[in-house]
């Protein structure tokens, strides 16, 4: 009798552990699945918040100074940024045509537009959207030093409402490009529009460099592109080679320049490669549609993840980016270096 009783308290007590056991379990079960339920909460949370990011359709007013390659591939490379990445925008794109009175009206029409943000191509441009828009988003691009043209107070820390991606070209390795491939040269000609305040940057970076290889360097202005055939004719017989800047004046009329320089044999060493295409000697520079997609890069940061332009450093181009390139055709016209 006694086994009995022991029996059956041992079965009492196991059933009495079986549903402790299996309470536990199911108690368990309900912490995770209300867990998921949870993180699947979270998780429609944060689609939302994509889908509205994703959604918002912004707007934004391009100004460009002048119509030439190296600005239009600024202006390119900035949209085929912002689309790769899915960022909805409706744009209200603005050509100044080289003219500064223009640049002024446009700048003034944006700051009655509710932009989300603007892109000024060029340093005039940025000077006049700056000048007209107070609060509103600032994106510079194709300027050498936004903080020696006053646009911003530091290029490290910008403060205000603007940040850019700088066009400093590589001068230095330019010089470096123009000794091997006219080696002769004793007497070098700085060609720039003196109204552009970055090309005077680069002007006194070249006669820098020039110093340092022991070459004088003597500058000759234009104050706009009727001045081109004029100031290019006087250069004949006194330079053995002309260095240009990324210089937009210069660039936009550049065709005069090529022209005059094949016909009395002066090679140019320039700033850029779109001058090349158009019959320049050679260049060693910056790859402006890549400048565009840095410039895009910028305004995905202050579109997207809300930050302040002004707390953005200026940002510059790797030196992998720049490259070096010879116009074949006009380096057999000069009797020079084809490679």
């Amino acid at each position: 009798m006694r086994i009995l009783k022991k029996i059956f308290a041992l079965l009492v007590v196991f059933v009495l552990a079986c549903n402790v056991i299996a309470c536990s379990s199911n108690n368990t079960a309900n912490t995770s699945n209300q867990t998921v339920e949870e993180n699947a909460n979270v998780a429609n949370e944060n689609e939302e918040t994509v889908e509205t990011t994703t959604d918002k359709v912004y707007k934004i007013g391009t100004l460009q100074l002048v119509q030439h390659a190296a600005l239009d591939n600024s202006y390119q490379g900035f949209v085929d940024y912002l689309t790769e990445k899915g960022i909805k925008f409706v744009m209200d794109y603005q050509n100044a045509s080289g003219e500064q009175s223009a640049c002024e009206t446009i700048a003034e029409k944006f700051s009655n537009d509710d932009l989300d943000l603007c892109y000024a191509i060029a340093t005039p441009a940025a000077q006049s959207v700056m000048a007209h828009l107070e609060t509103t988003p600032i994106i510079a691009s194709a300027v050498t030093d936004p903080e020696g043209s006053g646009l911003c107070k530091s290029n490290n820390n910008p403060g205000g409402n603007l940040t850019a991606a700088s066009d400093l070209t590589p001068v230095d390795a330019q010089f470096d490009l123009l000794v091997e491939l006219v080696p002769d040269a004793k007497e070098v000609g700085i060609l720039f529009c003196s109204a552009e305040a970055n090309s005077k940057i680069q002007s006194d970076l070249a006669i820098e460099s020039a110093k340092k290889r022991g070459l004088n360097a003597t500058e000759y202005t234009v104050v706009n592109s009727a001045d081109i055939q004029t100031v290019v004719e006087s250069m004949v017989g006194k330079v053995d080679v002309i260095y240009i800047p990324t210089d937009n004046v210069i660039a936009a009329g550049f065709d005069t320049v090529a022209t005059l320089c094949l016909e009395n044999k002066i090679p140019t060493i320039v700033g850029e490669e779109s001058m090349v295409d158009k019959g320049g000697y050679a260049t060693y520079g910056i790859d402006y549609y890549e400048l565009g997609k840095l410039a895009g890069k910028l305004a995905e940061r202050i579109l997207v993840n809300g930050e302040n332009p002004g707390s953005i450093p200026v940002a510059y181009l790797e030196a992998a980016s720049c490259e070096r390139k010879i116009n074949v055709d006009t380096a057999k016209a000069l009797g020079l270096k084809e490679e």
